[in-house]
C-alpha cells in the first residue's frame, strides 16, 4: 500500500503486507530491507510495468467487504431505533469518504452529513495545517459543522483511512475531542458490554492493546472475564497476534493510543471504516439507553477508574539527536528513577533485554515479548511510564499513565485536573 497517511505527500513510501493481510513482522521484515540493500544504484529498480502482475479491484470487492463488516454488528437494533442520529463525517481530503458513508448507510444509519470542503480526495490538504485527525485543528470544520447541526457525533478520518478521531458534546453542550485512549476503551466497553447482554461471551474470546495503551482496557476486560493480550507498539503486532489465534480464540477487537482501533478479523491492520460503523453504532446504543457518548464515558470511569494518559515528544535532530536519543535510554536502563510523581517506582521492564525486575527485591524474569527498545517504570500506585524512540521520526517518546478512583461523575473535572497535576510532576521527575 503506497501512502504517507498524516504526513505530506513527499513523506510517500509503501506498507508490505504479507499473505495473512497482515504488515511484515520479523523475519519477513528484515527479509525485505536485505533486499532493499542489495540496490546499489536507481538503475537497478525496474520501472517496467508486468501487466500480469496487477489486478485491478472493483467494487464487488467493495461491497463483500462492507457486507462482511454489517455481519459483525452487535445492536442492530439499537441503530433501527436511532437511525436518525445526526453524524457529521470528514474525511480530510482522504480516502475516507470511498466507504465511510457507504458503511454508515449499510449499517443504519440515514442521517449523515459529510463536510463537504473536505470531501474531496487532495494530497495537498487546502483546509488544514496537518490532516491528522489527533490535531484539534483538523476538526475545526468538522466541529463547526456539528454545531450548526447539533449533531450526536463527530467523525474524522485519517487521509488514508486507517486511524479515526472523535468529537462529542459534553454535559455542557460543547464538542470535546476524546483521545485515541479514551475512545479505544470506549469501544472495548462497548463492545463487551454488548457481547455480554447478547449471551454471546463464551470464555473463548479476547481483546487485544498495545503495551503504551490505557490500562483501562485491560479493567474492563479483567471485569468482564474475558482474555486480553498486550503487544509491542504498532499494529503489526496486534495483525501477528491475530493470526496466531486464527482458529483458536475468537478476537473481538483491539486498538493503540494512536487512534487505530479494529473490529473483528475480517483484516490484520487497523481500520478507520469498520471503527467509524462501530463508534456510531456504539454511540446508538449508549442513546437507546437514554445516555450520550460523553455520560458513557464518565460512567465507564466511576466503574473502572479514572485513567489518563499523555504522550510527550522530545525532538532530537541529526546525528547528535540520534546519539543523545540513545544517551537517555541507556541513562534510565541503567539508572532507573527512585520516585515518579511521588510514588516509589516499583518494576522496570526493559523491553530490548527481554527483562522485567522488581526494583525492591532485585528479582528478575523474562519478558514474553519480541525485544524492542523500549522501557517502561511501572510505580506501586499504578502509574505506568513508557520511554521509546520514535520509529519513524527523530523523537524519543514518552507515555505517561496515572489514574484513581472516580467516586461519581461529578468528581470528574476535579479529579481530572489532579492527574494532570500528577503526569506533570512525572514529567519532572523525569528531568527530560
Amino acid at each position: 500500500m503506497i501512502t504517507a497517511s498524516h504526513n505530506p505527500k513527499e513523506y510517500n513510501g509503501y506498507k508490505a503486507y504479507g499473505a495473512d493481510g497482515g504488515q511484515f513482522t520479523a523475519p519477513d521484515d528484515t527479509l525485505v530491507m536485505d533486499e532493499v540493500a542489495r540496490i546499489k544504484s536507481i538503475d537497478q529498480v525496474k520501472f517496467d510495468r508486468v501487466a500480469d502482475l496487477v489486478e485491478l479491484l472493483g467494487e464487488e470487492i467493495d461491497q463483500l467487504y462492507l457486507d462482511k463488516i454489517t455481519a459483525l454488528s452487535v445492536s442492530p437494533e439499537a441503530i433501527s431505533r436511532q437511525k436518525d442520529l445526526k453524524i457529521v463525517f470528514s474525511p480530510i481530503h482522504g480516502t475516507g469518504i470511498t466507504l465511510v458513508p457507504k458503511a454508515l448507510e449499510q449499517f443504519g444509519f440515514s442521517n449523515v452529513t459529510v463536510v463537504e470542503e473536505q470531501s474531496k480526495p487532495d494530497g495537498n490538504f487546502p483546509t488544514v495545517v496537518y490532516p491528522n485527525p489527533e490535531e484539534k485543528d483538523a476538526l475545526t470544520l468538522a466541529i463547526k459543522k456539528a454545531q450548526d447541526l447539533d449533531a450526536d457525533l463527530v467523525l474524522a478520518t485519517d487521509p488514508d483511512a486507517d486511524r479515526v478521531g472523535i468529537a462529542v458534546k459534553n454535559n455542557d453542550n460543547e464538542f470535546v475531542l476524546l483521545n485515541g485512549n479514551q475512545t479505544g476503551s470506549l469501544l472495548i466497553n462497548y463492545l463487551l458490554t454488548a457481547w455480554e447482554e447478547k449471551g454471546k461471551l463464551t470464555g473463548n474470546e479476547y481483546i487485544v492493546k498495545t503495551i503504551v495503551t490505557s490500562n483501562l482496557i485491560e479493567a474492563v476486560a479483567k471485569a468482564k472475564n474475558v482474555t486480553y493480550y498486550n503487544t509491542l507498539t504498532g499494529f503489526k503486532w496486534i495483525g501477528q497476534l491475530m493470526t496466531q489465534l486464527e482458529g483458536k480464540q475468537t478476537f473481538i477487537g483491539g486498538g493503540e493510543e494512536s487512534y487505530g482501533y479494529l473490529i473483528g478479523d475480517l483484516v490484520r491492520d487497523k481500520d478507520a471504516v469498520v471503527s467509524c460503523a462501530f463508534i456510531a453504532e456504539m454511540t446508538a446504543f449508549y442513546k437507546d439507553k437514554g445516555s450520550s457518548l460523553y455520560d458513557a464515558l464518565l460512567n465507564m470511569y466511576v466503574e473502572y477508574g479514572l485513567y489518563k494518559e499523555e504522550l510527550v515528544s522530545i525532538t532530537k535532530k541529526g546525528k547528535t539527536g540520534a546519539e543523545d536519543i540513545k544517551a537517555m535510554m541507556e541513562k534510565f536502563r541503567n539508572n532507573p528513577p527512585a520516585t515518579l510523581g511521588g510514588s516509589k517506582v516499583a518494576t522496570l521492564k526493559d523491553y530490548e533485554l527481554g527483562v522485567q525486575t522488581d526494583l525492591k527485591s532485585g528479582e528478575k524474569s523474562a519478558l514474553e515479548l519480541p525485544k524492542s527498545d523500549v522501557l517502561q517504570f511501572i510505580t506501586e500506585d499504578g502509574s505506568i511510564i513508557s520511554a521509546r524512540p520514535s520509529g519513524t521520526e527523530p523523537k524519543i517518546k514518552f507515555y505517561c499513565s496515572v489514574n484513581t478512583g472516580l467516586k461519581d461523575k461529578a468528581s470528574f473535572k476535579e479529579t481530572d485536573a489532579k492527574l494532570g497535576e500528577k503526569i506533570k510532576a512525572v514529567m519532572d521527575d523525569l528531568q527530560v
